[in-house]
């Protein structure tokens, strides 16, 4: 396959980024998206010039750092699929790709395509927890969980904290990844604990972090490589409004 890459450039969150044009000659339609990346890096490299700096880790679909919008949609054309796990037998011979970075206000460029979501951790760090006693901790298969409720909570804890339904939205909402990790916990006994308290901070250092609302576009929904269901948006509001008036 012969490809042409557009990719954002950019050296840090202070500068002036812009678009170059890359040749992808030679691209196997059996690699991934990243090892694809990784050729283009090489011939670069080998040419004296800067590699593009992109962030991955896992590469299994796992982690979510992956992160990049390709042709305008977060983690590609395929639904439920990261970009590390985005085959270039997806594109045609002769395509034009553009490869951009998240585009939202919390998640600032550290370089190309490169983003920091720190606002993640923050967000997690206000409530994203549950409290044990310490000792004698009985085995999770001990508490009895009803089958419909341990789903839920399954459902929702599937997400991986990638950004993609940030970057997805019009808003720069990142009201569906906190849902989730609202709702999973809500779901559980171990998260009774903090259950009130969890919603507040968890809310509340969203806004701080300067994500927008959500206005129902369903964007994030399909942008979200795990399929996290808007439905635990409509559940965290749930959960907020009895944490906000008990």
């Amino acid at each position: 396959m012969k490809l042409k890459l557009k990719v954002w450039r950019q050296t840090n969150a202070r500068s002036a980024g812009k678009f170059e044009i890359y040749e992808a000659p030679d691209v196997s339609p059996d690699m991934s998206f990243l090892e694809m990346l990784d050729v283009i890096n090489e011939r670069l490299t080998a040419q004296g010039g800067a590699p593009i700096a992109f962030d991955h880790d896992c590469r299994e679909g796992i982690c979510g750092a992956c992160s990049l919008t390709i042709n305008g949609v977060p983690h590609g054309p395929e639904r439920g699929t990261t970009v590390c796990q985005l085959h270039m037998r997806h594109f045609k011979d002769g395509d034009t790709i553009v490869i951009e970075p998240w585009r939202a206000k919390p998640f600032p460029v550290v370089r190309d395509l490169v983003v920091d979501r720190s606002s993640f951790d923050r967000i997690i760090q206000a409530g994203g927890y549950v409290s044990a006693n310490t000792g004698g901790v009985p085995d999770a298969n001990a508490i009895p969980i009803g089958k419909e409720r341990a789903e839920t909570a399954m459902d929702a804890a599937a997400c991986i904290g990638c950004g993609a339904c940030v970057a997805a939205c019009p808003n720069a909402s990142a009201m569906l990844f906190v849902a989730a990790k609202v709702s999973h916990l809500a779901a559980l006994p171990q998260g009774q604990v903090e259950r009130r308290r969890r919603v507040l901070n968890m809310v509340e250092t969203m806004d701080k972090e300067g994500f927008g609302n959500c206005t129902n576009h369903y964007e994030c929904m399909r942008a979200c490589p795990k399929s996290i269901h808007v439905k635990f948006i409509a559940q965290m509001n749930r959960e907020y409004l009895r944490a906000a008036s008990a």
